[in-house]
């Protein structure tokens, strides 16, 4: 079969480049300060981590923290099931991966309260461990990315890996960037460590999820990657153009930054990793064939490469946007139980317990660390006024408490962490905060010294709040 990610590159603008491989003029620093990050490694037991966001904000209420004793405006229709570990259940629409608890570490108290109680500022404190700043009240969805926004967990790591595979992107982020434009997610980017450290986006579809695209970079007919090696024409497009940065001061980034797109481009490595088709078709059916699992596998092969960082963001399915007033996600305002039962807790339930297995039979979940998170919970009491209250059975936003699941990297599975309250509205034991589990991906990766130095020579922090949960650690 063909390959399904075809590196090439037509007439390309610098914005287009910039899009192409997820810089964007936000990502630069600002006023072209130069920011280098001192980020060392301690003997972590994680060679990679994969994180898989669940966009939209899923319910912890109807997944791993389920209350059957709570009153049924809170508790809903859905049951617990055992699972593999004694005394740990999670949903009924979630039987596969009651087969794979054994692996998992599921914290059931993180409290991600941020004022706004909204997306933008869920995505930033979540993906960054930090608490979101005024700015995102004051402007609400126009609170986009920012220069000396603090950076993504991810971009952080890159930039203590990048330089250990040169001919790999440390940090790649696959199948969307989210949110549509204009409303692109603060976050995920590196901010204030500079564009050198922003994930490389590979964009998927769900119309044909074997295919895997970074924007832009197509194949013209009749050029390969050969031809594009020895012309490097990519580099000669970049090199007339990157006076443009040197305009703005942020010349050594851009360079960093067009040589590991380039390589991806060219390098043979990471081009077979995304190329999904390959795989038995008996694997990819275990996955689901979605695009979300193709995503999951894509980064089990990318992993195997020797990639440091691999996000999933979870697309929607915009068929069901209207039935759960979710823009396709984990955002069900309406219909909350229905578009679990018969659209995201299925998809979810075999492609994830697909890729703990898949990881778990290869022996790399010992040393790939995985995350699964949310910008937010939903609020226990069901019933959401901008869909009909009650009857309209959907839950709102809730960023006052939510689960998330640790696996691997020298996490040990079987266990759980903290509690929340009898309604699941608030931590009750062991309360923490996305600093703590930014902090545990790190701890996990061998990452202990988070200090960088400004443009001035100033030293800071990259994230002073918050410790890592050694307890989970083996």
């Amino acid at each position: 079969m063909a390959n399904s990610f075809s590196p090439a590159i037509h007439h390309l603008s610098r914005r287009e480049f910039l899009v192409a491989t997820g810089t964007t003029l936000f990502g630069l620093p600002a006023g072209g300060a130069q920011l280098a990050a001192a980020v060392k490694g301690q003997g972590g037991k994680a060679k990679s981590t994969v994180l898989f966001f669940l966009s939209g904000g899923a319910s912890h209420i109807d997944t791993w923290d389920m209350k059957p004793s709570a009153p049924a405006e809170y508790r809903g229709p859905f049951q617990p099931i055992a699972t593999t570990v004694p005394g740990i259940q999670c949903c009924e629409h979630l039987p596969l991966m009651a087969q794979q608890a054994h692996h998992l570490a599921i914290v059931r108290s993180v409290n991600g309260t941020v004022n706004t109680n909204d997306h933008h500022a869920g995505y930033y404190y979540n993906l960054t461990g930090h608490v979101p700043d005024p700015t995102f009240l004051s402007l609400g969805n126009n609170r986009t990315p920012m220069p000396d926004d603090w950076p993504y967990m991810g971009s952080v790591v890159a930039s203590k890996r990048r330089d250990e595979n040169p001919n790999l992107p440390a940090a790649i982020t696959l199948p969307q960037k989210p949110s549509k434009l204009p409303y692109t997610r603060p976050g995920q980017f590196a901010g204030r460590l500079g564009v050198a450290n922003d994930p490389l986006y590979v964009i998927g579809s769900r119309d044909k999820p074997l295919e895997f695209q970074t924007p832009s970079l197509v194949l013209q007919k009749g050029m390969t990657a050969a031809r594009m090696q020895s012309r490097r024409g990519l580099l000669n497009t970049v090199e007339q153009i990157s006076g443009q940065a040197d305009r703005i001061g942020a010349h050594s980034n851009w360079t960093t930054h067009q040589e590991r797109a380039f390589s991806l481009l060219t390098g043979d490595r990471a081009l077979r990793a995304l190329d999904v088709s390959r795989e038995p078709l008996s694997l990819r059916d275990r996955y689901g064939g979605s695009v979300n699992g193709m995503s999951l596998l894509a980064a089990r092969r990318l992993v195997e490469a020797g990639v440091p960082f691999v996000t999933v963001f979870w697309m929607e399915d915009e068929a069901i946007d209207k039935k759960c007033a979710s823009a396709g996600g984990w955002d069900t305002h309406a219909s909350n139980f229905t578009c679990l039962k018969e659209h995201l807790l299925p998809e979810f339930d075999q492609c994830f317990s697909a890729f703990l297995s898949d990881l778990s039979d290869r022996g790399l979940l010992d040393e790939t660390l995985v995350l699964v998170t949310s910008e937010m919970g939903r609020t226990p009491k069901i019933g959401d006024p901008r869909s009909g209250g009650k009857s309209g059975a959907g839950r709102d936003h809730w960023t006052h408490c939510q689960t998330v699941l640790l696996a691997g990297g020298g996490i040990k599975g079987g266990q759980h962490y903290g509690s929340s309250d009898p309604r699941a509205e608030y931590p009750a034991d062991k309360p923490i905060t996305p600093a703590h589990v930014a902090k545990t991906v790190y701890k996990a990766m061998g990452i202990e010294d988070l200090s960088a130095t400004d443009a001035q020579g100033r030293p800071y922090d990259l994230l002073q709040e918050g410790h890592a949960l050694t307890e989970l650690l083996g």
